[in-house]
C-alpha cells in the first residue's frame, strides 16, 4: 500500500527483455540503500518487486500484464522515474490509498501555465470514466493529486511548484502516457452498486 507522495526520483539504467517480460534497473544513490530483497516499491506508481539491488542499481521484473496497462514498456536508458516506498505502522499518511495497480494509461493533451502553477489535462479513457469525479482523488505517475474538472473525454489536475520540483511531471510534454490510478474505494463502490443494484455477476 502507497499513499502517491513521491518520495525521490531515480534514473533507468537497465531495459533488457526476457523471455517473458522486461528487466528493469533503477540507479539512486541512497534510495534503496535499506530495502530489502523482495520488497514492494511504487516506480511511476506500478508496484514491483525488488528481486536484487548492488551498486546503488535496484533490478525489478515487469510481467507481461504490467506492460500492458502502464508505460514501463516505454521506458528508455536515462529516462527519470518516480519512487516510493509502502506505508508502514510509522509512516505519515498524507496522499490518498494507492494499492500500485495502474488501471490504464492516458494521453497528456495539453499543458497550461499560471505562474509557477501549470494545469495539465489529460484523455479520459472510456474503462475509467465512472471513477473521476471533481475533486476526488487519482494517482498519476505514482503521484497523488486532486482532480479539478472532469469532462466527457477528458480531465485536469492542477499541479503546486512543490509537485512539480519534486516529481517527473515537470518533465513531461503533451503527447506522453501517463500512469493512471483510480480511487480504490470508487473502484469498490462501482463493483457494489453493480452488484446490489444491476444483479451484474
Amino acid at each position: 500500500m502507497f499513499t502517491g507522495i513521491v518520495e525521490s526520483i531515480g534514473t533507468v539504467t537497465i531495459l533488457k527483455t526476457q523471455n517473458v517480460g522486461v528487466l528493469l534497473s533503477i540507479g539512486h544513490d541512497d534510495f534503496f540503500k535499506k530495502t530489502k530483497t523482495g520488497a514492494s516499491i511504487a516506480i511511476n506508481g506500478v508496484c514491483l518487486t525488488l528481486i536484487s539491488q548492488k551498486n546503488k542499481q535496484a533490478v525489478f521484473e515487469v510481467g507481461p500484464e504490467t506492460l500492458k496497462k502502464s508505460n514501463l514498456g516505454l521506458l528508455q536508458v536515462g529516462m527519470k522515474v518516480n519512487l516510493e516506498k509502502p506505508v508502514s505502522a510509522s509512516s505519515d499518511f498524507s496522499g490518498h490509498f494507492v494499492q500500485g495497480h495502474v488501471d490504464t494509461t492516458a494521453e497528456i493533451l495539453k499543458i497550461e501555465k499560471s505562474g509557477p502553477w501549470i494545469d495539465i489535462w489529460f484523455s479520459l479513457p472510456d474503462s475509467i470514466k465512472p471513477f473521476l469525479v471533481d475533486k476526488g482523488s487519482v494517482c498519476i505517475e505514482g503521484v497523488s493529486l486532486t482532480i479539478v474538472q472532469v469532462k466527457k473525454d477528458k480531465f485536469s489536475v492542477a499541479l503546486i511548484p512543490h509537485t512539480l520540483a519534486m516529481t517527473t511531471l515537470a518533465l513531461k510534454k503533451p503527447g506522453d502516457m501517463v500512469n493512471i490510478e483510480t480511487d480504490m474505494i470508487a473502484k469498490y463502490a462501482m463493483r457494489a452498486y453493480e452488484l446490489f443494484f444491476k444483479g451484474k455477476k
